[in-house]
């Protein structure tokens, strides 16, 4: 019998780490993902595909990011082929109407960490 209701959401995590420009916005790769998962930077929650949070932690021209994101498990293939794509396309706007580019280093799967427990689960209720 049929639940009728939509596929429950599981918390995935993602890694990634590129190389910026040197005066290059750390903010700039975490909008490209937001503009592949959602196609625009402003629009009513939820996220149409996959609620996300992106972190980025920068040391020297390497920038770190983290993203968590909820998704029905089926789509979540599509949603790391995504984040893929936004970084592989190496550059991005800032949300101050500037242009960033970077070179993607490495980019793939990774295990949610206990500290991180709570905020994916918010992202699923979303």
């Amino acid at each position: 019998m049929a639940t009728g209701g939509p596929p429950a959401r599981e918390t995935f995590a993602h890694d990634a780490v590129v190389e910026l420009d040197p005066d290059g916005d750390d903010r700039a790769p975490g909008s490209a993902i937001t503009l592949a998962l959602c196609g625009s930077w402003a629009h009513d929650p939820p996220c149409p595909l996959a609620p996300h949070h992106t972190r980025a932690d920068r040391t020297g021209a390497e920038l770190a990011l983290r993203v968590l994101f909820a998704a029905n498990p089926a789509d979540e293939p599509s949603v790391r082929r995504l984040i893929d794509w936004a970084l592989e396309t190496g550059w991005g706007d800032d949300p101050g109407g500037g242009r960033t580019t970077w070179r993607l280093i490495w980019s793939g799967p990774a295990p949610l960490r206990d500290d991180e427990l709570a905020h994916p689960q918010r992202l699923a209720r979303n």
